[in-house]
């Protein structure tokens, strides 16, 4: 990795699962220090924290957990057990050596995530719904996934929210009774420290209940 932060510039240049693969299989060993620190990541805290202030609890499924900073944050906060999943076997190895995960499932959300129907009370995602990474289609996997009345706590960054379809998606989800009180927070991506041209960025916590 160069000063210049390049995986950061191509983690928003994501097109295909394909590169989030290759991506993200170099980037496990550094992402916690050489991402999460110097750009003052703080995604993952506002997401565990909305998902415990929504009344959300365990079994939860963290969805694109990486290295587990996420269920890190649930597991401070007392929710468990915890499983997580995500497309990269390699960051998945660097987050079960955390002690937070009951079980780790590689999977691409794309294409479903091989867990019973109905076996999670509480769904969280920070940092995957977005360009380049999962796009609202995604949610109909994680609906078979969770339990009735399961709480969900989704990240979506703001700028893709509307024109990549997720506004549409969560208004037909409404609509067809699949999910249901349906709110969002505004959350800052970065904190004060982080520099560059998305450190001023922001996300939609999409916080609702299966129905």
């Amino acid at each position: 990795m160069s000063d210049d932060k390049p995986s950061l510039h191509a983690a928003y240049a994501l097109k295909t699962p394909a590169d989030n693969k290759r991506l993200y299989a170099e980037w496990a060993g550094d992402y916690d220090r050489g991402f999460a620190a110097r750009e003052d990541y703080q995604l993952h805290i506002h997401t565990a924290r909305a998902f415990v202030g929504a009344g959300g609890q365990g079994p939860v499924l963290d969805v694109g957990a990486g290295t587990g900073l996420c269920g890190a944050v649930l597991d401070d906060l007392g929710v468990g057990p915890i499983d997580a999943t995500d497309i990269s076997a390699e960051m998945l190895d660097v987050a079960m050596t955390k002690d937070i995960y009951r079980d780790a499932i590689v999977a691409d959300l794309t294409e479903g995530i091989p867990v019973p129907p109905g076996s999670y009370s509480g769904i969280v995602s920070s940092g995957t719904f977005t360009h380049g990474h999962v796009g609202p289609d995604g949610v109909d996997h994680l609906l078979r996934a969770a339990r009735h009345g399961a709480q969900f706590a989704l990240s979506v960054n703001a700028a893709h929210y509307a024109e990549q379809g997720f506004e549409a998606a969560f208004a037909r989800l409404v609509t067809a009774r699949a999910i249901q009180k349906l709110s969002l927070v505004e959350v800052p991506i970065y904190g004060d420290l982080a520099s560059g041209p998305h450190k001023d960025d922001t996300a939609f916590v999409v916080l609702f209940e299966r129905g």
